[in-house]
């Protein structure tokens, strides 16, 4: 037990590192200082594979997956874009992008590719990854969501 919480601290750590601050919106080829790394779907789908297993929340991760479905905006309160990514892995995932505090990715569709960086939260489906935004309060960097050569955050 002890090594997998030493193994998801060392995720996390990863991911908070990897981390790096993007505007609003950014054009991969526009700004090579803002390009970041990826963490590949590897090692990330791992990571979720294992956080879903021991019912882990509050994670940060950072992947990748396919679209599998769009699903309707939550405009409950905060309004938030949501889509299931399927992982590399088979793991399904739903991701919950504040579209309050972000942009909105325009034209996604089933199929498509989408990088992530934001917070896992365990739940019977796969668990959904919220937090793909900028922090308004600006006290951490936050997360992003990137697709067809842009970043959302």
């Amino acid at each position: 037990m002890q090594k997998k919480i030493a193994a998801l601290i060392v995720a996390l750590i990863i991911a908070a590192l990897a981390n790096v601050n993007f505007p609003d919106v950014v054009s991969n080829g526009s700004d090579t200082k803002n390009a970041g790394t990826s963490t590949s779907s590897g090692s990330s789908d791992d990571v979720l594979a294992q956080a879903y297993a021991d019912r882990v929340s509050d994670l940060w991760v950072q992947g990748s997956g396919r679209v599998d479905r769009v699903l309707a905006d939550d405009n409950e309160g905060s309004r938030h874009q949501r889509f299931v990514l399927e992982l590399n892995s088979g793991q399904s995932i739903l991701i919950a992008h504040n579209i309050d505090l972000a942009p909105r990715i325009p034209d996604i569709s089933r199929g498509d590719r989408v990088e992530f960086n934001g917070v896992y939260e365990y739940n019977d489906r796969g668990g959904v990854v919220h937090w793909t935004h900028h922090d308004p309060q600006g006290r951490m960097t936050g997360g992003w969501l990137r697709h067809n050569g842009a970043t959302y955050k």
